[in-house]
């Protein structure tokens, strides 16, 4: 298991310079923006046996935790509207399965990144709501650091001969 800190720039470029990815699945689905078809995104690792005529595409490992904390920098959400906050943000690009969303979110709480209190939701049912803490806010800084960084190695990549 690879640590989700801000270290993870040192696992991204040994990744890419080995070859050796990890299969974990990040619970992302992808919609493509040219054929509006349905793919399951996974993270640092290729699968091509996706469900018939749907292919599945490699994210970097950490994607989630930082739509995750993107999504809850605004306000305190409950989860079912941080995974529509993460479809929001994304333009309709990712959706979050329930079963990455929530253990990703507990993680994220032990870590205390984030706090989660019950409170009512918009149709009053119990809910749990979760906030970014000061550390949770420090966290985000820092993924958005090492995506940025990542896209410059990447680009740089891609653009050379």
């Amino acid at each position: 298991m690879v640590d989700y800190g801000t270290n993870r720039l040192g696992f991204v470029q040994k990744q890419f310079v080995t070859g050796n990815a990890p299969a974990v699945s990040s619970g992302l689905t992808c919609i493509s923006r040219q054929t509006h078809m349905e793919r399951d995104v996974l993270i640092s690792y290729s699968d091509k046996r996706g469900r018939m005529g749907e292919e599945r595409t490699d994210l970097l490992r950490g994607t989630l935790d930082l739509l995750i904390l993107k999504a809850l920098a605004l306000e305190p959400l409950h989860g079912v509207a941080v995974s529509r906050r993460i479809t929001q943000i994304t333009a309709g690009a990712f959706r979050v399965s329930f079963g990455s969303l929530f253990p990703a979110l507990h993680r994220m709480e032990e870590k205390g990144w984030v706090q989660a209190e019950w409170r009512a939701s918009e149709n009053n049912r119990r809910a749990k709501y979760y906030c970014l803490t000061s550390p949770g806010r420090a966290q985000l800084r820092a993924e958005e650091r090492d995506w940025s960084q990542v896209v410059k190695i990447m680009t740089a990549a891609i653009e050379s001969a």
